[in-house]
């Protein structure tokens, strides 16, 4: 009972195959307007990955011109600072040559 109302259920969905005579080759293919409609795709899909490549390229100049500019700040940067160690040492130098203070030595006034 219970197999007899499976293959009822099942027999209908079954395919059923078509006779050779019922088959027309010209109206199963996609013809000119298929032909057309995929030439189009492949040219957009074509158009839309050279705007990617050229987006791409964009980006990774931009990266590098700005990892140019921050090493050029960079050394700019550092010749500042040993600029300015190298006044501090002269300034250091130069007090130094001044002779000794007599920093315990009472303010006569």
């Amino acid at each position: 009972m219970l197999v007899d109302s499976v293959r009822s259920l099942l027999l209908p969905a079954t395919p059923f195959v078509a006779e050779q005579d019922e088959f027309d080759p010209n109206t199963v293919t996609p013809g000119v307007w298929g032909f057309v409609v995929t030439f189009l795709i492949m040219v957009v899909v074509l158009l839309l990955i050279l705007d990617m490549v050229r987006r791409i390229r964009r980006t990774n100049y931009r990266a590098q011109v700005r990892a140019e500019l921050e090493a050029e700040a960079a050394a700019e940067a550092a010749a500042v600072d040993e600029a300015a160690v190298g006044e501090a040492d002269a300034q250091t130098t130069d007090a130094a040559e001044d002779g000794p203070r007599d920093d315990d030595a009472p303010n006569r006034g």
